[in-house]
């Protein structure tokens, strides 16, 4: 069964980077898309980036544009989004899910699941 681990958050200045990493032990990812989404403090979880099985990229909030990179090794069974240039409103829980093969065009409609517990990140200014 599907379940993400999430991790690398933490707490960095404004203008840092993190590197967070989606696990997913005991399940194989290679037919399926990863989607990052993300929660912050009083808002609905949204989605930010997602990478098919043919690491075709998605992004769905036009401020990560040039500073977050969403990518793949197959050979660890792993996804990563590296987030550079972050700002205060980067700040939330970030998970990760999954659907079979492609992303989905809207992240309001998708059919993701595997959902971990996130990884907290904090930017402050």
């Amino acid at each position: 069964q599907l379940h993400f681990v999430e991790s690398g958050g933490g707490l960095v200045q404004s203008g840092g980077s993190l590197r967070l990493s989606c696990a997913a032990p005991g399940f194989t990812l290679d037919y399926y898309a990863i989607g990052v989404f993300r929660q912050a403090p009083g808002k609905e979880r949204e989605g930010v980036l997602c990478i098919s099985s043919s690491e075709s990229i998605s992004i769905y909030i036009d401020s990560v544009k040039g500073r977050f990179t969403i990518s793949r090794d197959f050979t660890k069974n792993m996804v990563y989004l590296q987030m550079n240039s972050l700002k205060p409103e980067d700040t939330g829980v970030y998970y990760c899910a999954a659907q079979y093969l492609y992303c989905p065009a809207y992240t309001t409609d998708h059919d993701m699941n595997g959902w971990g517990n996130g990884t907290l990140v904090t930017v402050v200014s």
